[in-house]
């Protein structure tokens, strides 16, 4: 069975920082790309970074470009998101995804960031 574990969201003041993960398992996860999506109440899932199988390519959303960072160590099947320069507008459910093709095949149930003064 697959499973996709998030974890490390929180509240934090603007212009703090968070370092969220995602666990694998079930799958061989050195073999698929995987993106991070978030969901802000009454939105729909917006995609935010995602990384090659290999971890050597990485892709990011304009907003936050320059101040998010995505990584993977494939020996600890563990997937990585740090948010840095946070802002109120990056609240949201964050999720990790599994990626097959160009579509997403699992999903985890997210980690929930809350940015406010």
């Amino acid at each position: 069975e697959v499973q996709l574990v998030e974890s490390g969201g929180g509240l934090v003041q603007p212009g703090g920082s968070l370092s969220l993960s995602c666990v694998a398992s079930g799958f061989s996860f050195s073999n698929d790309a995987m993106n991070w999506y978030r969901q802000a109440p009454g939105k729909g899932l917006e995609w935010v970074s995602g990384i090659n199988s290999g971890g050597d390519r990485t892709f990011y959303h304009d907003s936050v470009k320059g101040r998010f960072t995505i990584s993977r160590d494939n020996a600890k099947n563990t997937l990585y998101l740090q948010l840095n320069s946070l802002k109120t507008e990056d609240t949201a459910m964050y999720i990790c995804a599994r990626i097959v093709g160009t579509e997403i095949a699992n999903r985890g149930q997210g980690t929930q960031v809350s940015v406010s003064s």
